[in-house]
């Protein structure tokens, strides 16, 4: 939600939320080094016990992100055509090539191609490919040296950072969110510059399990983290751009998730029902809300039945409806027939069988 507030609003309206939704861009940030910490906390013990294919969870993953990628890649038909307009014949042709092969984010100029948010999925796909390698190397038991390898990583991802600020390789001295340099893109959207931050939340989930779920310090992680990541964001403008994106923030989103992933007042807060059925819904609501929000206003006919006078929030409202039944529609069906398609009847990750009247 706070992405889609960050596309489509005035973040003045949100009152002492502005500076959270000014800089809405940090909430992929959060969702990569989460991914890396949800992956470990489903698949780590399978694959200490040496129980986890290959195969099988690129097939599990793969079922889990095309059927809506590709879903929201048709019903933005409308973008392709005006990419087709707006481009050379050779880089329409390519960016046509790359994007239905989640491979536009290695490419800085054709990351945002076709559908603007799906460059992230590029960069989730990296991600899958190299998991099962990355989640059987031996980590330190030691807690000391555990926290040792985090810092390492969170220094890691401040690494390109600080050389493209110490060397201004597109000639801008204070870029900003609206700068395109293509060294810029090329940190923004490509894989690579990510991967620290997806390790740190492999990382994490170590550290999770050593923690004991219900205890206040686990309260005192995400209520620190809440405060901090207010902190830095409210002052975000002084701060260079570049540091923002994955890096600096890490530590501060790491306290969070420890926090939620433990038993107490603000994670109780977020299994609040309703948060929890957009929550299921997020990814849909990720990868539909640029086109869908230009198609909505585009066709005219808001405007024709005065639904307009309600804008923004009724243009909300229908995002989340949309991404509620593509979720219902086309995320689970296609996420069941996909791996009940391709995986082994004695995969864990193959979808039990429903009796039918």
């Amino acid at each position: 939600m706070n992405l889609v507030f960050f596309h489509f609003s005035d973040p003045r309206s949100f009152g002492w939320f502005a500076p959270i939704v000014y800089n809405g861009y940090t909430s992929v940030s959060f969702f990569l080094l989460l991914s890396g910490f949800i992956l470990t906390y489903n698949y780590g013990e399978r694959a200490a016990a040496g129980g986890l294919r290959k195969r099988e969870f690129w097939i599990a993953r793969l079922s889990r992100l095309y059927p809506v990628y590709l879903f929201t890649l048709l019903v933005s038909t409308g973008m392709l055509i005006e990419e087709f307009h707006s481009r050379s014949h050779g880089s329409f042709a390519l960016g046509a090539l790359l994007t239905p092969l989640l491979l536009q984010g290695w490419h800085p100029i054709l990351a945002t191609f076709w559908n603007t948010p799906a460059w992230t999925m590029s960069t989730e796909a990296f991600f899958y490919v190299i998991f099962p390698f990355v989640v059987v190397w031996r980590r330190p038991r030691h807690l000391g040296r555990l926290l040792a390898l985090m810092a390492a990583l969170w220094l890691a991802g401040m690494v390109l950072p600080a050389l493209y600020t110490w060397l201004h390789p597109d000639g801008e001295l204070a870029p900003d969110r609206y700068s395109a340099g293509i060294w810029l893109r090329a940190l923004k959207f490509t894989p690579p510059p990510h991967l620290p931050s997806f390790l740190f939340g492999v990382a994490l989930a170590d550290l999770n399990d050593r923690m004991p779920r219900a205890n206040y310090f686990r309260l005192a992680l995400v209520a620190g983290g809440l405060a901090g990541l207010y902190s830095v964001l409210y002052f975000a403008d002084r701060i260079p751009y570049v540091f923002l994106h994955d890096g600096l923030l890490m530590p501060l989103f790491g306290s969070v998730i420890l926090g939620l992933a433990g038993r107490n007042a603000i994670s109780q807060f977020f299994s609040f029902v309703p948060f929890v059925r957009i929550g299921e819904a997020s990814y849909c609501l990720y990868l539909l809300h640029f086109n869908l929000w230009d198609l909505l206003h585009r066709l005219g006919w808001m405007q024709r039945t005065h639904l307009i006078d309600l804008d923004p929030w009724i243009s909300y409202l229908m995002l989340v409806t949309g991404a509620v039944i593509t979720m219902r529609f086309v995320e689970r069906p296609g996420q069941r027939w996909i791996r009940g398609l391709l995986l082994p009847r004695t995969s864990p990750d193959r979808p039990a069988a429903v009796s039918l009247p």
